[in-house]
């Protein structure tokens, strides 16, 4: 639409594609309308004066379309997601020079490690910890080229913000059940949990944001299967690969991305919001960090 729009309506949500179907019915009956963003979906508006007779077309053109290609867009995008993914390279390649240089003349990786004795004994900052540290420069890309795409799935599905933070969250609740069924003696380092939490966060979001759409139950729950797969293949080989870790990681990202999910369109945020959640991730990474490295002697 080219004329500038003063006084205006809402009259339609949902997708971009969808709007756009809804915005040529506008559009054929001489309608005038803007398509806009806001907070990850895509608005209709069009001036006051033609709300009602909007709203009667669209609704007709629905209920005529009910199965329209439009219609299967469940998720909207909330951002590009880049901006947690590089704050996520930023801080695994910062604590990889920490731990491997010993900077402030710390021993980062017994400080950080996971230890379950000492995490059932209430060191629950080891959950955290573990997770920026890497035996060497092959764990590192490892993690940081998996952990940065599936990141920026779960950046554009939930807001850098709410998504890193739950990934943090996730993966130290991994480390955490990890911790409470091994042997007192087991210790593990690596990024990994949390990346499997976030194959878990993102399939099990999609799986659920998908379960009013009409498709069958192996479609509509595809996105679980198929992280369950890649789990299967990624996180179980390897002589030193933690594989308990990596389940209970995938598992904790499961329940937090079921319940986001359920929560529908509340868990859109607005730009305030999500710094608020990327704030605190990192303050509570900080955080962890300065609790490990004061307890810990050299």
């Amino acid at each position: 639409m080219n004329d500038k729009l003063t006084t205006v309506e809402e009259v339609y949500s949902s997708s971009r594609k969808d709007c756009l179907h809804r915005a040529l019915v506008l559009e054929s009956i001489g309608i005038p309308y803007q398509i806009r963003r806001y907070f990850g979906k895509f608005i209709i508006v069009v001036p006051a004066s033609f709300a009602a007779k909007a709203r009667a077309e669209i609704e007709t053109y629905s209920s005529e379309n009910p199965h329209s290609p439009s219609d299967q867009t469940a998720v909207l995008e909330q951002g590009s997601g880049w901006s947690g993914v590089i704050g996520y390279v930023t801080v695994m390649l910062i604590m990889f020079i920490f731990q491997h240089y010993g900077i402030f003349g710390k021993d980062w990786l017994n400080a950080g490690k996971t230890h379950a004795g000492l995490i059932r004994d209430g060191e629950w900052w080891r959950t955290v910890t573990a997770l920026t540290l890497h035996r060497d420069s092959l764990h590192l890309v490892a993690n940081i080229v998996t952990g940065s795409l599936i990141g920026l799935f779960a950046g554009q599905l939930l807001g850098s913000g709410l998504a890193w933070f739950s990934i943090l969250f996730a993966g130290a609740a991994g480390n955490l059940l990890n911790a409470w069924v091994r042997n007192p003696g087991h210790t593990s380092i690596g990024a990994s949990t949390a990346v499997f939490a976030t194959f878990g966060i993102v399939s099990a979001f999609v799986s659920i944001r998908r379960r009013h759409l009409h498709l069958s139950k192996f479609a509509r729950y595809a996105p679980i299967i198929g992280a369950a797969i890649l789990l299967s293949y990624l996180g179980t080989s390897g002589e030193r690969t933690d594989v308990f870790a990596h389940i209970a990681g995938f598992l904790a990202g499961l329940l937090l991305g079921a319940l986001y999910g359920m929560l529908g369109d509340r868990i859109i945020l607005g730009k305030r919001c999500q710094r608020l959640f990327g704030f605190g991730a990192v303050s509570f990474l900080a955080f962890s960090c300065l609790i490990a490295i004061s307890r810990y002697a050299s």
